[in-house]
C-alpha cells in the first residue's frame, strides 16, 4: 500500500503495526548508524560549502556532493522503512534537469522537498538515539530481570525470584509497545519530511485528474467521430437509397389510385426530411470536413448554410488538436443556431485566430441581445460553457438587452 493512499500520518502509522517486534527492533537498530552517517556527511559537506563559499570548490564540488548525499541517504532511509516496517514512502516528483550538474544543483536548492529531506536527516539522529536507548534499555531490563529471577530460584529465594519473574514478564509484554512507539514516531517524521507534502500530493492529484479528464474528452470526441462515420456511411446511405426509390416510384407509378400515389408522395417527402435532419445531426456531431480539411473549411460550410449573412475570417496557420477543433466548431455552430432561433439578427461575424498556443474565437451579431447562460431555456449557452471548460478554455458572453451580442472563446491548443 502506498503512503499516499492514506489520509493522515497516523493512519499510515497503522500500516507497520503488523510487522513483528523483532523487525521493528532491527529497524531501530539500523536507523542509528544510518542517521549518524547521514548527519555527519551532510553536515560536513554543508560546513565545507559555507567555509569555501568564496571559492569555486563550493559550487563545483561541495554543493553537488551535498545534494547527491541527501538523495542517497533519503533513498536508503526509504528502503529501510519499506524493508522492516512495510511503509512505502512515496518519492517526491522532481523536474528533470538532464545531465547538467549545475542546473540540477540550482533545482535542488530551490526545492522545498530537498530541504525537508535535509531537515529529516538533522532530526533523525535525535529520534534514533532516543529510540535506540529506549529499545536497548527495555530489552536489557527484560533479560536482566529474567536472569536474576532464574538465579534467585536456583539459590532458593522463591519469593524474590517470583517477583523478578513477574517483572521480567511485564517488561517483556511492554517491549513491543516501546518499540512500536519509537517506530511510530519515526514513521510520522519520515512521512512528513521524506514524503510529498500535502500541497505536492494535491498538485499530483490535480495533474492526474487533468490527464484523466483529457483522456475522457478525447475518448468522447473519438466516439462522436465514430458515430458520425457510421451514420454517414451506413444509415444516411440507406436513407438516401430509400428516398431515391420512393422518388422513382412517385415518378413512374402514375397509374396507381390517387390514395396510393399520395401515400408514396408523402413517404418520399418524409424520407427527404429525415435525410436532411440526419445530415444536420451528423454535421453537429463531427463533420467529416473538419477532420479532413480543418476549421476554415468546416466553418465556411456553417456560414454558407446560415439563414442570414455571415462574415467569416479564419487566421489559423497551424492546426490544433482534433479535440480543440471539435470544441471550436461546436462553439461556432451552437452560437449560429442561437442567433438563428433567438437573436433576430440581420448579420453575424465570425473571427478565428491562433496566437501561440491559444485559439481565440469571436462570434458577434446585431440581434436583440439578452443572452444569459443562467436564464431559463439557456441550455445551449450552458452547454457552450461546459464544452469549453472541459479543455480548460474560457468563454465570455457580452449580450446587453437590445444587443448586440458578442461571444468570445479562448481555447488552449497545447
Amino acid at each position: 500500500m502506498s503512503a499516499t493512499d492514506l489520509s493522515t500520518p497516523w493512519d499510515r502509522v497503522r500500516v507497520h503495526w503488523s510487522a513483528p517486534t523483532w523487525l521493528r527492533t532491527v529497524h531501530v537498530a539500523t536507523g542509528l548508524p544510518i542517521a549518524l552517517a547521514a548527519v555527519g556527511v551532510i553536515g560536513g559537506l554543508a560546513v565545507v560549502s559555507v567555509v569555501l563559499s568564496w571559492t569555486l570548490v563550493a559550487p563545483l564540488v561541495a554543493l553537488p556532493l551535498l545534494f547527491w548525499a541527501v538523495t542517497i541517504f533519503t533513498r536508503l532511509q526509504r528502503r529501510r522503512f519499506a524493508a522492516y516496517l512495510g511503509v512505502d514512502i512515496a518519492p517526491v516528483p522532481r523536474p528533470s534537469a538532464g545531465r547538467d550538474p549545475i542546473r540540477s544543483m540550482f533545482r535542488d536548492m530551490r526545492s522545498r522537498a530537498v530541504w525537508r529531506q535535509i531537515a529529516y536527516h538533522v532530526v533523525a539522529p535525535m529520534i534514533s538515539v532516543a529510540g535506540f536507548v529506549a529499545v536497548i534499555v527495555a530489552w536489557s531490563a527484560c533479560v536482566v530481570a529474567a536472569v536474576l529471577a532464574l538465579r534467585l530460584w536456583l539459590v532458593g529465594s522463591g519469593w524474590t525470584g517470583s517477583l523478578l519473574a513477574l517483572l521480567a514478564f511485564a517488561v517483556f509484554v511492554a517491549v513491543p509497545w516501546v518499540v512500536q512507539g519509537v517506530t511510530s514516531l519515526d514513521v510520522v517524521a519520515a512521512e512528513a519530511l521524506l514524503g510529498p507534502s500535502l500541497n505536492e500530493q494535491l498538485a499530483e492529484r490535480v495533474e492526474s485528474l487533468q490527464e484523466s479528464r483529457a483522456e475522457v474528452v478525447e475518448a468522447a470526441d473519438a466516439e462522436r467521430r465514430r458515430i458520425e462515420r457510421d451514420l454517414h456511411d451506413g444509415t444516411q446511405q440507406r436513407l438516401l437509397g430509400l428516398a431515391m426509390n420512393l422518388g422513382m416510384a412517385r415518378a413512374t407509378l402514375t397509374d396507381l389510385p390517387d390514395a396510393a400515389r399520395e401515400v408514396i408522395a408523402q413517404a418520399h417527402e418524409d424520407s427527404k426530411l429525415v435525410l436532411k435532419e440526419l445530415r444536420d445531426v451528423v454535421r453537429g456531431l463531427h463533420p467529416a470536413v473538419l477532420s479532413e480539411e480543418g476549421l476554415d473549411a468546416a466553418l465556411s460550410g456553417l456560414a454558407a448554410r446560415a439563414s442570414f449573412p455571415v462574415r467569416l475570417h479564419v487566421d489559423v496557420t497551424e492546426r490544433a488538436s482534433p479535440t480543440v477543433e471539435a470544441v471550436a466548431f461546436f462553439v461556432v455552430s451552437e452560437a449560429l443556431t442561437n442567433i438563428s432561433k433567438h437573436a433576430g439578427a440581420s448579420s453575424a461575424e465570425i473571427v478565428v485566430r491562433r496566437a501561440g498556443d491559444r485559439l481565440r474565437l469571436t462570434v458577434a451579431d446585431d440581434g436583440r441581445g439578452g443572452a444569459e447562460p443562467g436564464a431559463r431555456g439557456g441550455t445551449g449557452l450552458r452547454g457552450l460553457l461546459q464544452r469549453v471548460g472541459s479543455i480548460d478554455g474560457t468563454l465570455r458572453i457580452d449580450s446587453p438587452r437590445g444587443g448586440p451580442t458578442r461571444i468570445e472563446a479562448e481555447l488552449p491548443c497545447a
